[in-house]
Order: structure tokens, then C-alpha cells, then sequence
């Protein structure tokens, strides 16, 4: 048997071996492969930069763990983001389902940099009502958030001083996985309300969400891990995010790579046979 017949009958269980390599590798050891930035997600990054201290940043983490993988590397560049502008940070969730991971994520981060609960930055948690919650929360938001996720009561918190309704929100933005989510936020917030919204979302919710970037009704958007790639690289902390971009990277190559040799060996044996023939 000649070399490119062994090599065409390989046991796939080496292909998977190789795919599976080159998919854990870089996500245990990130090698931070270029990234280039674009527009929309460079907006988000600018505006929150040109924020002045202590504006009255409102994230809303709408999703659930199922989302985790594109999601969350997002909410955790964009805390460290507003923590770092040292903008007053307010949380909330419109997905019941995502209330604990939405906590873990904003104490984790708050931790990290030294933030204090109460006085940078609050929890409201979840409230029932969907969309509605928006509305209740544009018109008082101690009616649609008596207390905090804590149980504490949400008048006389030092970080909402000054803050009766979203119309004292500065900036929001809106990671969504579904509905409620970003347009919701649009349609119900900023249209009625008059903040300046962005916008977070999976992969595969981004090309929906562009006529609303388009037309300036988000003024940015984060588009799946990707976008969470390129906003770890603006803010200079690279995590998850940029870990899986290599990942997806490097298992894309070497799938090109053994297509290509396969493709080889395939044209080699046919050409072997020829000459085969022919000689015979």
C-alpha cells in the first residue's frame, strides 16, 4: 500500500484528535491573534469613554446561561470598562432565568477592581413584567425596584443619588439573547425616554439587529464572541473571549490545512494509477 493510500484511509479518530488539539490548546494557553475592531463595536467603546465620572451607566443583562459562552465575556468587558471610567454602575436583568449568573458576574468583576456594592454600583435583579418593567422603570424606578437583588431597599442607596427614572440614565446597553431583549429596550426605553442605548447580542441575532444600528437607534453594537473579542482587545484585558477567537482560529486552519493534503494524496493516487495503467 502506498503512502497515499494509508494516508487516505487514516482512522478518523486521529482527524478528531487533531480538530480536538487545536481546539483546546488555545483556550488553555491564548496566544491573542490580531484582531481588527470594527465600527460598531468601537462606537460602544467610545462613547462609554468619553462618559464623564460618575455618570449613571445602566447594564442589562438579558440572558440566560445558555448564552453564556458569547454573552458573558461581553458583560465582563464592559464592567471593566465602566468600573475602570468609574461610572456609576447600575444592573438589572429581564430574564428571570439569568438573575444568578447576572449577580456572579457583576460581584466577580466588582472584586476585581475594588469596586464597593452600594456605592459604585448596584443589583437591581429581576422584576416581573418584561417589557413593562421598562416602561415602570421610565416613569419611577423605585416603583419597579423597591429593593435590590440583596433585599435592600433602593431609596437611599449612594450610588442612585439623583437617579428617579431612566430619563437620569447617561448611557444603557442591552446584551440580549432574545426577546426581551435589545429592541425591546428601543422600543419601550430609549424611543419613549430619550438615553442613548447600545446594544450586546449572539451571533447569530446580530444581522437582525442592524437596521436598528443603521438607521442610529443603537449608536453600537456587540456582535457575539467576536465582538467580545474585539472589546477585550480595546479595553487591554484579553480574556474568554479572545481565547475562543483563537480557538476558532486555529481549528479553521486545520481544516484547511488536512482538506488540502487530503486533496494531495487524492490527485497523487489517482496520478499513480494512471501511470498504472499505462504501463501495463
Amino acid at each position: 500500500m502506498t503512502l497515499s493510500e494509508r494516508m487516505l484511509k487514516i482512522d478518523r479518530r486521529i482527524i478528531f484528535l487533531v480538530i480536538g488539539l487545536c481546539t483546546l490548546l488555545p483556550l488553555l494557553y491564548p496566544v491573542g491573534l490580531p484582531i481588527r475592531i470594527s465600527p460598531e463595536v468601537r462606537s460602544i467603546y467610545d462613547y462609554i469613554e468619553s462618559l464623564p465620572e460618575r455618570s449613571v451607566f445602566l447594564l442589562s443583562i438579558d440572558f440566560d446561561p445558555a448564552s453564556k459562552p458569547e454573552l458573558h465575556p461581553q458583560a465582563i468587558a464592559l464592567l471593566r470598562h465602566a468600573f475602570r471610567k468609574n461610572l456609576r454602575v447600575v444592573a438589572m436583568t429581564l430574564w428571570v432565568s439569568g438573575t444568578g449568573m447576572a449577580d456572579q458576574l457583576l460581584t466577580q468583576v466588582a472584586q476585581e477592581v475594588g469596586k464597593e456594592n452600594g456605592k459604585d454600583y448596584v443589583f437591581l435583579g429581576w422584576s416581573p413584567g418584561g417589557p413593562a418593567v421598562i416602561i415602570n422603570m421610565g416613569q419611577d424606578l423605585y416603583t419597579a425596584f423597591p429593593n435590590d437583588y440583596g433585599g435592600k431597599a433602593t431609596k437611599g442607596i449612594p450610588v442612585l443619588e439623583g437617579v428617579q427614572s431612566l430619563k437620569d440614565v447617561t448611557y444603557a446597553i442591552s446584551l440580549g439573547a432574545g426577546n426581551p431583549g435589545v429592541e425591546a429596550w428601543y422600543v419601550y426605553g430609549k424611543d419613549k425616554y430619550k438615553f442613548e442605548l447600545g446594544g450586546g447580542c449572539t451571533g447569530v441575532m446580530a444581522p437582525g439587529l442592524y437596521p436598528l444600528l443603521r438607521s442610529g437607534q443603537l449608536n453600537g453594537l456587540i456582535g457575539g464572541l467576536r465582538g467580545a473579542a474585539e472589546y477585550e482587545s480595546l479595553v487591554g484585558q484579553k480574556g474568554r473571549a479572545v481565547a475562543g477567537m483563537d480557538a476558532q482560529s486555529a481549528t479553521h486552519l486545520a481544516i484547511i490545512v488536512l482538506v488540502a493534503i487530503c486533496n494531495l494524496f487524492y490527485f497523487s493516487l489517482r496520478q499513480q494509477q494512471r501511470r498504472s495503467r499505462e504501463s501495463h
